[in-house]
Order: C-alpha cells, then structure tokens, then sequence
C-alpha cells in the first residue's frame, strides 16, 4: 500500500542544482543592475549630493544678489564707489592723474 517512490537521479539533481544557480544569478544580477538596482541607487545618491551642492551655491549667490540690491536701494556711497570703478566718473572739480605703469616704461628702454 505503499508507493514507490522514484529516485532522484544524479543527473536530475545537477540539473535542478543548475536551474536553481542561473534563478539565482538572474536575481542578483537584476538587484545589482536593474532599474532599481544598487547600482542605479548609488548613482542617485550621488547626484542627490550634487544638486544639494549646487543648490547651497545657489541659495549664497541670491544670498549676495539680495545684499548687493538691498545697498544699492540705501546706500549712496556704494552708488558712487560704482560709479567711480565701473564707468569712471569724477566728482567736479575733481583732477584725474594718468601715471606711467613702471611696466610700460620698462618696456621702452
């Protein structure tokens, strides 16, 4: 009343053993380079650091824009010291004096 059970040949059993390696392979394969893969998530992480870099720049250079506007609106010597390295104006009755750049001079001789 009992059944006989079937060995399993050695065969059979290598070939299972075989199927089961290449299952697995596969899944790790697809968990290291899939489309969410350890692979793909290092990758994000690291420009997840970059933008965040970026974005610290960013934040200081409207940082600075922001204190640049805010004193050209209440500071009227800035606006003068503007004026005077930018576009080269003077007060009146102001003198200007070119001097000779040593460089310049040393070049003639």
């Amino acid at each position: 009343m009992t059944s006989p059970r079937k060995s399993i040949t050695p065969g059979r059993k290598n070939l299972f053993t075989l199927c089961l390696l290449v299952v697995i392979v596969l899944m790790f394969a697809y968990a290291v380079f899939g489309s969410r893969g350890v692979l793909r998530i290092f990758q994000a992480e690291q420009q997840k650091q970059d933008l965040q870099q970026q974005l610290v720049e960013l934040q200081q250079q409207q940082q600075q824009l922001r204190n640049k506007i805010e004193r050209l609106q209440k500071d009227k010597t800035y606006w003068e010291q503007l004026a005077r390295t930018k576009l080269g104006m003077v007060r009146e009755g102001e003198l200007i004096y070119h001097l000779p750049d040593d460089d310049a001079e040393e070049k003639r001789q």
